[in-house]
């Protein structure tokens, strides 16, 4: 594995899709997905929703290493100062390098960039080491949906987190 002095994060362009999608299938987990394993046929990585140009991708050697989402919270126009980090994924020899923090930081940057003046996200309760790193970066717990979700037959809440730019 390079070294974490090799890390580069980019804005994402449209070619990175299939990388990404393969990282996002390899990366998944209930400690942090709430929706089904993926199956084939996977849809493309990018969509209305998440497009390249909302997507920072880390880079470690000569692929992928994790990516970051940022969004909008909600559609609503007197919300548009909120940015949304709507999903983070690093892949498995790359975790314990410091990629989740550079990406976290640097959604951070680019939300301040874009004129947002607050980022938030939404974690599940038991992925305790996304809330260390969240927290470790300056988020604070702003609201819990007590069993929110129901993963492998257990209820999960879902841990509101946001922070000032």
């Amino acid at each position: 594995m390079p070294e974490p002095s090799e890390l580069r994060i980019r804005t994402a362009v449209p070619e990175d899709g299939e990388g990404l999608a393969l990282l996002d299938r390899l990366a998944w987990s209930h400690l942090h997905a709430v929706v089904p394993r993926p199956q084939p046929p996977y849809p493309p990585f990018f969509s209305e929703r998440h497009t390249p140009e909302d997507c920072l991708v880390a880079e470690l050697g000569d692929g992928p290493a994790g990516y970051v989402h940022l969004g909008f919270p909600t559609p609503v126009e007197a919300n548009r100062h909120v940015r949304q980090i709507q999903g983070l994924a690093v892949s498995e020899e790359a975790r314990g390098l410091g990629v989740g923090r550079a990406l976290v930081r640097a959604a951070v940057d680019e939300a301040r960039r874009r004129g947002a003046r607050r980022l938030t996200l939404r974690v599940l309760a038991h992925n305790t080491p996304a809330r260390r790193l969240y927290e470790a970066e300056g988020f604070v717990v702003e609201g819990i949906l007590p069993e929110e979700f129901l993963l492998d037959g257990t209820y999960v809440d879902d841990v509101l987190m946001g922070r000032s730019l």
